[in-house]
């Protein structure tokens, strides 16, 4: 564990990629391997459940420091990471062992959340008194659910392929879909032969690049190296058929099993060996695209009634064939797995697996004008796609691109704030915004992102000079400041007390030139709602 620890403590001290990649490589060269792949599980994003509440774990550490709860409270909302407040408030304890990752994991940490409260208690102390501040920082962070590091699965990919002198998309291609930390698990990851794959095993996503709304797509090349698609506003997933069985992967690598019976029976009809990467869609039999809060209603549930069924019928419109015959398809061009996918689609006929359509062709200006009808279409704009590109893993520049219609925008009244996380962890950088709905103004967003270091500092010092009420770690503001907010788009919502809820809200800027009574209506945006 205290090398895990330090690793972590090398993470978390540079920001270059390059020594990020060299700690990795260190580390993996001299853990055994059953720390590995905890080490590469925790790094790659993935969390152990939450163990106990966060509650209880304040009220212990309050305990073990000699201060009143409301104390150690105030300091969790300063310092804004659990785990760092634990490791900061508790007095350190002895490191009297030198116990593995996974020994610390399997033995110390995962039984806890079986356990009753008065046996969490005295788990957690006896953790905290043989470990000093930087271990307990490490092992409150697993505790808490809260590991980040700054690394993403791309990065520790690289160093990966680096330690064991394979190709960084046979490693990514292993790390793909559901599996275990174990020494077995470790030992297949960096096995010479790079022609395994398991059978419900899923391909790394190729992901697109944004293009900019202002730019010109004609910056790109020439269109006719291009073709575009819609970019429908769904659930990015592959559908593998292989040895009789199917397997539905999202791209956040969640097996979705059971949950969309229409596209499992259409994946009978593909042949074994077949991969197809796709969009799950709510549509109708006219081929019309259902707006994403339809799909929302059946997003969740692991059973599907007869009802949903015939309200929300989803089908997979599929746009890529990785793999045919068991054959790796993503080396060659779009244009020829295109043509291979049309050939297959071709001899199935299923009303739930479509392709998606291609359009080609098409001047700069005609793609143009074909976009701005995305939103009656349901879709977010278009995607365009080099011809001669082959299937990468991630986001490659120059190979996909996506060109989204501009988004929705309102003016909104900042109303609530809370404090950051992380670096921002003691500045109120979280912030609730409401509109005008008759004379009160009814919150219905939240954003975190879009102002620049200056901007955040002078609202921080806005809202601390104009509390007028506290609720937690929130603060009610005097409703002066208005921003202009984006947004790609909204939704019916009973959990709201606007009734709507936004999708990616961010800041644009802030509009010193307004008036809160300026700020839109919450009729204004009802207006915007889609159409079904």
């Amino acid at each position: 564990m205290k090398q895990f620890s330090e690793l972590y403590r090398r993470l978390d001290s540079t920001t270059k990629t390059n020594e990020k990649i060299e700690a990795m490589v260190e580390y993996f060269s001299t853990a055994e391997p059953k720390d590995i792949a905890w080490a590469v599980h925790f790094l790659s994003g993935a969390k152990l459940r939450r163990q106990l509440p966060s509650r209880l774990l304040r009220a212990i550490a309050a305990e073990q420091a000699g201060i009143p709860d409301w104390l150690l409270d105030e300091c969790y909302h300063v310092v804004g990471d659990l785990a760092e407040t634990l490791s900061l408030a508790v007095p350190p304890g002895n490191s009297t062992s030198d116990q593995s990752l996974h020994w610390w994991v399997e033995e110390r940490l995962k039984p806890i959340a079986s356990m009753g409260e008065d046996e969490q208690i005295d788990a957690v102390k006896a953790i905290w008194s043989e470990t000093p501040p930087g271990m307990r920082l490490v092992i409150m962070k697993l505790v808490t659910g809260a590991f980040r590091v700054g690394v993403s699965k791309r990065l520790v990919t690289r160093a990966l392929a680096k330690h064991c002198n394979l190709s960084p998309d046979v490693i990514a291609h292993r790390l793909m879909g559901d599996w275990q930390p174990s020494e077995s698990f470790y030992e297949s990851l960096v096995h010479p032969d790079d022609g395994d794959t398991l059978i419900s095993q899923p391909y790394p996503f190729c992901l697109a690049h944004p293009l900019d709304i202002d730019g010109d797509p004609a910056d790109l090349g020439s269109v006719e190296e291009y073709a575009a698609e819609w970019k429908w506003d769904g659930i990015r997933g592959q559908v593998i058929r292989r040895q009789g069985e199917t397997f539905i992967w999202s791209r956040g690598e969640d097996l979705m099993e059971n949950r969309w019976p229409e596209i499992e029976d259409a994946a009978q009809t593909l042949p074994d060996g077949t991969v197809i990467d796709g969009e799950i869609l709510a549509s109708l039999q006219d081929g019309t695209v259902l707006p994403f809060g339809q799909l929302q209603r059946r997003i969740g549930r692991k059973t599907v009634g007869k009802k949903l069924l015939k309200e929300v019928p989803v089908i997979f419109h599929t746009f890529d064939l990785l793999e045919l015959g068991g054959e790796d398809l993503r080396s060659q061009p779009l244009e020829t797995r295109r043509k291979r996918l049309e050939e297959l689609l071709d001899q199935i006929d299923h009303p739930h697996l479509r392709a998606t359509e291609w359009i080609i062709n098409k001047s700069w200006t005609q793609l143009a004008s074909l976009r701005q009808t995305s939103r009656e279409r349901h879709a977010e704009g278009l995607m365009l796609k080099r011809l001669n590109g082959v299937y990468d893993v991630g986001r490659v520049r120059g190979n996909w691109w996506k060109w989204k219609i501009e988004p929705y925008t309102v003016d909104a009244v900042l109303i609530y704030a809370q404090k950051g996380h992380g670096k921002r962890s003691g500045l109120f950088t979280d912030y609730t915004f409401a509109v005008w709905d008759n004379e009160k103004l009814v919150p219905f967003a939240r954003a975190y992102s879009g102002l620049d270091d200056a901007e955040i500092r002078k609202v921080d010092r806005f809202i601390r000079q104009n509390t007028n009420d506290t609720f937690g770690p929130v603060r009610a503001v005097t409703p002066e400041l208005v921003m202009e907010l984006a947004f790609e788009g909204l939704q019916r919502s009973s959990r709201h007390k606007s009734g709507i809820a936004t999708r990616f809200p961010r800041i644009v800027r802030w509009r010193h030139d307004k008036k809160p009574v300026d700020a839109n209506t919450l009729s204004e945006l009802l207006e915007m709602l889609p159409t079904d």
